[in-house]
């Protein structure tokens, strides 16, 4: 056999199978991303879900266990109805009782709730605020409770309607039954999810 006979790539085969290289190289690059974009789509609305429900509950929650005294002003409960470019956006107030935080401060179990909507890097964010009802000085800073939201509203049976307004300084009483329904965009729609709460405190 030659020596002639047992040759090396040519140029050309060599960029041939560079350019085929770079070609399988960008395909798995590319389905590499596609997946990682989509675990971490999978992830954020996971996590959505997630801050929705703990929201909800503790919503529910709170208005099962709220308290109302007529005469005693630092018992409230106030619903204001506002809107954000025409998307429900409430503010709620309430008085509840509350389990022990865990937290080395002072507590009396009744603490003073409020929710409202802001906007914070064009966003909406559900915001709440808590404070103790006997000790003046221990109050939790406004904290966002929903990063990813697009409505809030809450709405009050009175024994006959629903109304978006409520304040026990004008009705001494609570409401019978409190709806809230929150709106959230999940993948370019909007999706609405609702909870039913009445209040069960003793005395109410």
């Amino acid at each position: 056999m030659s020596s002639h006979d047992s040759r090396g790539f040519t140029l050309l085969e060599l960029l041939i199978a560079l350019v085929l290289l770079g070609i399988l190289t960008g395909a798995l690059y590319g389905s590499y991303f596609a997946v990682t974009r989509a675990r971490d789509r999978a992830a954020e609305g996971m996590e959505a879900r997630r801050e929705l429900g703990a929201t909800l509950d503790l919503l529910r929650r709170e208005f099962a266990s709220a308290v109302f005294a007529s005469g005693d002003k630092r018992l409230r409960f106030v619903v204001e109805d506002r809107d954000n470019f025409g998307k429900p956006a409430s503010s709620l107030e309430l008085t509840t009782l509350a389990p022990p935080s865990g937290q080395p401060r002072k507590e009396s179990g009744i603490i003073n709730v409020q929710y409202r909507i802001a906007e914070r890097d064009k966003r909406l964010v559900l915001t709440r605020r808590e404070q103790d009802q006997l000790f003046d000085s221990v109050t939790v800073p406004v904290y966002p409770q929903m990063e990813r939201i697009s409505a809030f509203l809450v709405e009050c049976y009175d024994g006959s309607k629903w109304l978006r307004s409520w304040d026990t300084a004008i009705n001494p009483g609570l409401p019978k039954r409190l709806r809230i329904t929150v709106q959230v965009e999940e993948q370019g729609k909007t999706v609405e999810f609702t909870v039913y709460s009445k209040p069960e405190a003793p005395g109410q």
